[in-house]
């Protein structure tokens, strides 16, 4: 039934009918109470018995220039919102024995230390601190600390943490590389699964909607980040950082400490870029009990913009004010009779 009212509500703010209806005496009063403070939603149940015409109230305030044109609602108290994990590591290559540099068939007798997790860092979106742990302290410049299994379960329990609270992780090329390998270390190490979580991977964005030059991060994140790029290596440049750190370099675990840590800053400032061009983000509605619709950049103000089709139904469309992502509505517009005359193609 909601749903039904909310539709019909915004195709008449398509005309602009209900601002139009509203009042001198009801304008004054929206202006007067937005001037104490209080909330739009708030405002629409209080002047028109209803929280449903929150709209209405911001079309009345936006002209008499009392909220910004962006028309994002300022909210007392937060919506719940799903914690949203952005994470990258690094590893240790493998060792082995081989007569050559190309095309070499390296069988297992011929392996001398496996590959490991060596480093991570990870950062939960909406918060500042940047989290990092390393497996420097394994490696002390020896040649048994290069060529021995390295023990990775002590960051590893780090990292697993995080994924088993996280209800949405962020990765470059996760789905493919991070997570594969960490589950690989997990169960090396006797660990049981994380909880499940969604997974957004800007590589698969890049890929599906754009032709870019180049869909790595340092090239994305050069164009198109202001305030975070992913770092060129330092003084150790290239496979040089991973070499110096297994020789228990700490200047090089810093750089690469530092290298780590702004992968994942450019990062989360990437994916709310690429997100609006999305259709496959999952939803931020089911993680709050409250009826509002929230864009992955966090506004929860829409706008009617035409509508959405399939073959067989017609929806309303609307567009975030924010960041441009779109959404449809769940009703099928189409009357009964209209949809049982439409033909379908034979496949």
């Amino acid at each position: 039934m909601y749903v039904v009212i909310y539709v019909l509500r915004l195709l008449k703010l398509l005309n602009r009918k209900d601002v139009n209806l509203t009042t001198k005496q009801q304008k004054d009063q929206i202006a007067a109470l937005k001037l104490q403070g209080m909330n739009h939603r708030d405002i629409s149940e209080k002047v028109f018995g209803k929280r449903t015409a929150a709209s209405t109230v911001h079309y009345v305030l936006r002209d008499r220039g009392l909220v910004e044109d962006s028309r994002v609602i300022a909210r007392e108290e937060p919506l719940g919102a799903p914690k949203i994990l952005v994470f990258d590591i690094e590893t240790a290559p493998c060792l082995s024995y081989h007569w050559g540099l190309w095309q070499q068939n390296i069988g297992l007798s011929m392996m001398v230390r496996d590959w490991a997790v060596i480093s991570w860092s990870a950062k939960w979106v909406g918060e500042d601190k940047v989290m990092y742990e390393d497996c420097r302290e394994h490696f002390d410049g020896s040649a048994s600390s290069i060529h021995e299994e390295i023990d990775d379960r002590g960051i590893l329990e780090g990292i697993w943490k995080l994924l088993d609270e996280a209800d949405m992780v962020v990765t470059q090329n996760g789905k493919k590389f991070d997570v594969k390998k960490l589950n690989a270390r997990f169960l090396t190490n006797g660990m049981k699964p994380p909880s499940s979580y969604k997974h957004i991977d800007t590589l698969q964005i890049a890929k599906r909607h754009f032709a870019f030059t180049s869909n790595k991060l340092e090239f994305m994140t050069d164009k198109f980040c202001k305030k975070y790029k992913k770092l060129k290596h330092g003084k150790f440049p290239g496979f040089e950082l991973w070499k110096q750190c297994q020789l228990g370099n700490a200047e090089a675990w810093d750089e690469m400490e530092e290298y780590n840590m702004y992968d994942v800053l450019s990062l989360e400032e990437l994916v709310f870029i690429l997100a609006p061009w999305s259709n496959t983000l999952p939803s931020l509605d089911v993680y709050h009990d409250g009826l509002d619709n929230v864009c992955f950049c966090g506004n929860c103000e829409w706008e009617h913009d035409g509508y959405a089709y399939s073959n067989l139904s017609k929806f309303v469309r609307f567009k975030c004010t924010n960041c441009g992502a779109e959404r449809r509505g769940k009703t099928n517009l189409l009357t009964k009779e209209k949809r049982a005359s439409l033909r379908m193609n034979v496949t």
